[in-house]
């Protein structure tokens, strides 16, 4: 097949779809990767061909207030999610949708494979199905679809248990509501108008997940909130680590097992001030003889880490996660939802702190299912982070849970799963006539 990978240009987005572009390329088909030009390298790198998104959706993720340079001065809230998902969103959409086409003028492709922000895709979605190509999305945060308790995304909420709490959710939801998603849908079905296509009226965030013609949730079930999902939903595990991404550090063989190797890091997005986690933790832990503190910087110069360095701490800015994972003991996150599930994959619990896109909920459901401590704050203390980190190696609970749920990621081969899910689309495209160009479609609502 010729399949289209189409991602936005954020690393947490890149980094997945890459492994699945490895899968497909694997069996043999032929890709082309439409993202941002930040990450050409990578994506030629990757054996893929390269497309460009057109210049209005062309930003580099890794540095996510250049774009919005205003939401350095905006706490995280209703407030700064709004202005995220209509700037960043809701704005890119004609340019994606038209890096879409050209892409499918020059490379015919017979599957599109997006991540689970690219809504350049609700154009076509919402057009006539035969005009295109099958869509498949790929959840590569937590599984954004509407909760039995009415509870709304982005604010980190763990199921509730009782009337009280499910009172407490309908005004937060209504607020959410007010002041986010009914702005958001205002303005995205302006948008959507101007394609002949839409209204749209469920949260921007569920619309993908209820259209896409499959949605592979990068994750397992036993870390997702139970609820009723659309069938199209299906749970595929998370992708395999790339290999040899970066060099082994010159300190690898202090990693030897006589100490506790705790592994602590900001991920590629929220990591510009290394003092809400990573200097934190090395004060927490500096007078810790039996830990060995190894900190990535997500690309970033190790230099920018404030604070002293302490003598039980090892630091790089990047590091191969196939090598290093299988001898880490504990993960020290502010919950970046990749790093979560390929941590959890190895069995390894966690100490969750952090609060800005969606992290608050990924460490809401890092408390929920058992595999690790929220701190629930943005900053947290050296004095939490000890207390924290001591209780996940020394509580038995904490890694029984992380290993049950490295048993579930293994009792799912995410290669065939995705293999066969994208295989069985296009039989069904085959199997229906397909019109030769894509052409604007008449109004069809999404009322899912």
């Amino acid at each position: 097949m010729k399949i289209l990978i189409a991602s936005t240009p954020a690393a947490g987005h890149i980094s997945p779809m890459l492994a699945i572009t490895r899968i497909l390329l694997d069996d043999d088909h032929e890709i082309a990767f439409l993202t941002g030009s930040a990450f050409r390298d990578r994506i030629e790198a990757s054996g893929a061909q390269f497309l460009p998104l057109p210049a209005d959706a062309d930003f580099d993720g890794r540095d996510l207030p250049s774009p919005i340079p205003e939401l350095k001065d905006i706490p995280p809230g209703s407030q700064w999610l709004r202005i995220v998902y209509e700037r960043l969103f809701v704005d890119a959409i004609p340019a994606q949708d038209q890096g879409l086409h050209e892409a499918l003028k020059h490379f015919q492709a017979d599957v599109i494979v997006g991540d689970d922000l690219l809504f350049g895709v609700l154009p076509m979605l919402l057009g006539p199905r035969e005009m295109r190509p099958p869509i498949v999305l790929c959840g590569t945060s937590f599984l954004h679809w509407r909760r039995d308790d009415g509870a709304p995304d982005f604010v980190g909420l763990p199921p509730a248990t009782t009337k009280e709490q499910r009172e407490q959710y309908a005004v937060l939801a209504a607020e959410h509501d007010a002041n986010v998603d009914q702005p958001v849908l205002r303005k995205l079905n302006e948008v959507l108008k101007t394609y002949g296509v839409g209204p749209v009226s469920v949260a921007l965030f569920h619309s993908v997940v209820g259209l896409a013609d499959a949605y592979l949730q990068l994750s397992v079930p036993s870390f997702e909130f139970p609820r009723e999902l659309p069938p199209t939903v299906h749970f595929v595990g998370t992708p395999p680590i790339i290999r040899n991404q970066a060099p082994l550090p010159p300190w690898a063989h202090e990693l030897d097992g006589s100490r506790k190797v705790i592994l602590v890091t900001q991920g590629t997005v929220a990591n510009n001030n290394f003092g809400l986690l990573l200097a934190p933790t090395f004060a927490a832990l500096a007078n810790e003889p039996d830990l060995l503190v190894v900190a990535t910087a997500g690309g970033r110069p190790i230099e920018t880490i404030p604070g002293p360095v302490p003598s039980n701490a090892r630091l790089a800015s990047y590091l191969p996660f196939e090598w290093l994972l299988p001898r880490v003991d504990a993960l020290v996150t502010n919950g970046g939802y990749g790093t979560v599930n390929q941590a959890l994959s190895f069995g390894i619990p966690l100490v969750a702190a952090g609060l800005t896109e969606d992290k608050a909920d990924v460490n809401a459901r890092v408390a929920w299912s058992g595999v690790g401590i929220n701190l629930a704050t943005n900053a947290p203390t050296s004095e939490a982070l000890r207390e924290a980190t001591r209780t996940v190696l020394d509580r038995p609970s904490y890694r029984m849970r992380a290993t049950q749920m490295a048993d579930e990621f293994a009792s799912i081969d995410t290669r065939l799963e995705v293999l066969r899910i994208i295989h069985h689309l296009e039989r069904q495209r085959r199997a229906r006539p397909r019109a030769a160009t894509m052409k604007p479609a008449r109004s069809r609502r999404a009322a899912r």
